[in-house]
């Protein structure tokens, strides 16, 4: 029930389970690809691996329980997917590389489609405000400064503090991809040195085969991941402003804006309640207490940290259903949104 308030069903579906493995299977089969292409397998193990993932259906439960014994999901899926590998080729499935290697760049994967996703909804965000402005900025309204009476404006200057911060946020959506969306290939040390001299040109044929960036190994470097999760805090911190402004601008003592089918109570039938202005300033909380704990995941021991990499997959993707919730939410707000005009 809290999902269907505050939660974002595309989002999750785009980095749930199902799409995971799926991404991962995918990097499993581009890296045997990559493989061949560079002589480190022959062509006839990747066709081997080709032919025995296709149609692959995973066993749930065996990936849950290797996911509770080992820590990470990988040892259990690579030994389902050589079961399906015809002999003498199993072995040549995830050549050279370790779980993080996989996990990290399917992680990519799935935040290519999830970027899009932020961005298509930021951008219809910014046309319905753009909208709102044509038709209500003009008018005129009430500035307030620490809660109190301040001078006269216009709903256009209102409108404008929060359309500048979320055109930034879109450019910025825009142009980490080329910096976040990289594989992820450095093997159990993360020097490259179990692919032997195959190394680099691996990592280049990956990436041509996944069509993501090519990057050094960044196993325990987490800072592209972390500014990613930061740059979303940002933007539910700018829609969270933005409903605190709606609540407090839709007060009946107020009244300053008007919300077509707000929300209603149990025991007072005249209320309007703005829930969807409420849930925003929820998420932009909750994403700025979310983020400070994704930051403390930047602390990895040596070449890898079991204990900041668990906290990392605990704490980013909500990180980014909170994001999806709040460009929801907000989208919907908008078109609820209306500013009489007044007499004063």
């Amino acid at each position: 029930m809290l999902d269907a308030l505050a939660g974002d069903e595309e989002i999750e579906t785009l980095l749930g389970d199902p799409a995971q493995i799926a991404a991962m299977v995918r990097v499993e089969l581009a890296l045997a690809q990559a493989g061949a292409d560079t002589g480190m397998i022959s062509a006839g193990a990747a066709a081997a691996i080709e032919s025995g993932v296709a149609g692959f259906t995973p066993d749930w439960d065996d990936l849950a329980k290797g996911m509770a014994r080992d820590g990470v999901v990988i040892p259990a899926l690579v030994a389902q997917l050589r079961r399906c590998i015809a002999a003498p080729h199993g072995d040549a499935l995830h050549k050279g590389a370790t779980s993080q290697d996989i996990i990290d760049t399917a992680l990519m994967l799935q935040l290519a489609a999830v970027i899009a996703l932020l961005a298509d909804r930021l951008t219809n965000l910014l046309n319905a405000l753009d909208a709102l402005a044509e038709r209500h900025g003009a008018q005129a309204m009430m500035a307030h400064t620490r809660m109190q009476r301040a001078l006269p404006y216009t709903v256009a200057a209102k409108l404008a503090t929060w359309i500048s911060p979320l055109r930034r946020a879109l450019a910025e959506l825009r142009a980490v991809r080329p910096s976040l969306l990289v594989v992820q290939l450095g093997g159990p040390i993360g020097d490259r040195s179990s692919f032997g001299t195959h190394g680099d040109a691996v990592a280049r044929a990956l990436a041509k085969q996944l069509d993501l960036g090519l990057a050094e190994p960044w196993h325990s470097a987490r800072d592209q991941v972390i500014g990613f999760a930061s740059l979303l805090a940002l933007l539910t911190g700018t829609l969270g402003k933005l409903g605190a402004d709606v609540a407090i601008l839709a007060q009946n003592e107020i009244s300053a804006v008007t919300i077509a089918g707000g929300g209603g109570s149990s025991s007072m039938a005249h209320k309007s309640n703005p829930v969807n202005a409420e849930v925003l300033i929820a998420l932009a909380r909750y994403n700025a207490g979310l983020v400070g704990t994704l930051h403390q995941s930047m602390v990895h021991e040596n070449e890898r940290s079991g204990a900041a990499w668990t906290l990392e997959w605990l704490t980013f993707p909500r990180i980014v259903i909170a994001t999806g919730a709040s460009l929801r939410l907000a989208n919907l707000l908008i078109a609820q949104l209306s500013f009489p005009k007044r007499a004063d």
